[in-house]
């Protein structure tokens, strides 16, 4: 008799996926709360995810969840963009996608630069050995979202604490709830202040945009700050941690960004379809749908591991070696279809500038302790690093 594998599956090492991530005809697997169907190839994860057939409606009756007590902690109220399906997820998505346009990241970039260098200015001034994770990968996109939002960087702490609870697998639904509360009354109120005095910001810019539509609900712009809080800093601090990392184990790779630094955006592709931290993104079948020779059947679940599908040997030769060179944009680290990240083109540029920056300013930066030593995310949602010690 075979044992049903079970998710969510653990990474112990940065530079490994887990036994379960394996690219392999749909299978069935167990999860907290139910089962579900594993998606892992590469054409079948684009597949499911460009499928208006599969549904991202986080509410629905028996949505597979790898998190134990997840559907009864979900509510109408609190839904975002990332839980809706069309027709209301587009108009959504479209209010905000302008900001996050190229052109507007682009005028982004000196501030960006500014933070990366005042940062590594502190960096050097300490001396001796520190935390990076501190020092560097938390603080830049903490504070470029901070002042796209219009949010006092100085709550970062309030916001990294509550943070800390949503993501971590290991936190009680009691815990998730109290974090997840504290987070959205922090907005109400923002949003309060906001809306009498705006300022020159996303969210004051949001808050008249939407009453000149008509369509302003305070509820609404809550959950919407939430997920860009949350989403436009833990991820890039992560891969600011990570590829830090990988540049450091694999010095060539380094070399080719600082000789010729029109690379790094390459090296990025390639660093976010190696760790692809975010391991999985769930989906319910609206009907039957047909992936590749399985049947999923209407009311069923699917769990598509992006990691399998960004080390599918089919699409990327030889994926545990790190190649920045193999030209890796079609990774689905980012998503793929409708829900695809809307704040990908900020998190390239904070990432090309900081890894431009960091190497060139110190460029005998090292690890402060050994590679197996580093305390990784293995309880979280987003993988990751919980310190890297460096020095130089």
């Amino acid at each position: 008799m075979t044992t049903m594998e079970e998710l969510p599956a653990l990474r112990k090492c940065p530079f490994s996926p887990p036994a379960q991530h394996t690219q392999a005809p749909l299978r069935r697997v167990r999860l907290p709360d139910g089962e579900a169907w594993l998606v892992s190839r590469h054409e079948d994860v684009r597949a499911v995810l460009n499928d208006p057939r599969f549904s991202a409606d986080r509410l629905r009756p028996d949505f597979p969840t790898l998190v134990k007590g997840g559907n009864t902690f979900r509510r109408e109220e609190e839904r975002t963009m990332l839980a809706m399906d069309a027709p209301q997820h587009g108009p959504e998505r479209k209010a905000t996608l302008g900001e996050f346009t190229v052109k507007r990241i682009n005028a982004l970039r000196p501030r960006i630069q500014q933070i990366v260098d005042e940062l590594i200015d502190d960096v050097l001034a300490t001396g001796g050995e520190v935390d990076l994770v501190e020092k560097l990968s938390l603080p830049v996109p903490s504070l470029v979202i901070c002042e796209m939002l219009g949010v006092p960087y100085a709550d970062h702490d309030f916001f990294q604490e509550n943070t800390k609870q949503l993501i971590n697998r290991n936190t009680t639904q009691e815990s998730r709830r109290t974090a997840l509360d504290r987070l959205r009354d922090y907005f109400d109120r923002l949003l309060a202040e906001k809306e009498v005095n705006p300022g020159d910001d996303l969210l004051s810019r949001q808050i008249e945009k939407r009453r000149a539509d008509g369509d302003y609900h305070r509820e609404k712009m809550v959950s919407l700050s939430f997920l860009l809080l949350v989403a436009g800093h833990e991820t890039t601090a992560n891969m600011i941690s990570l590829g830090t990392v990988a540049f450091l184990r694999h010095p060539d790779q380094r070399a080719m960004i600082e000789r010729a630094p029109d690379k790094t955006l390459d090296a990025i592709e390639e660093l976010l379809r190696y760790f692809s931290i975010v391991d999985n993104t769930t989906r319910i079948a609206r009907e039957d749908v047909r992936v590749g020779d399985t049947v999923v059947r209407a009311g069923e679940g699917v769990v598509l591991t992006t990691y399998a599908a960004n080390w599918d040997p089919e699409v990327f030769s030889e994926p545990s070696s790190f190649d920045i060179e193999r030209g890796a944009r079609h990774h689905v680290a980012f998503g793929f279809g409708p829900h695809q990240c809307l704040g990908q083109n900020l998190a390239r540029a904070e990432l090309q500038i900081v890894f431009d920056t960091l190497f060139r300013r110190i460029p005998t930066l090292k690890l402060a302790t050994s590679f197996d030593d580093l305390a990784v995310k293995d309880d979280a949602i987003v993988y990751g690093l919980y310190e890297l010690p460096v020095t130089w």
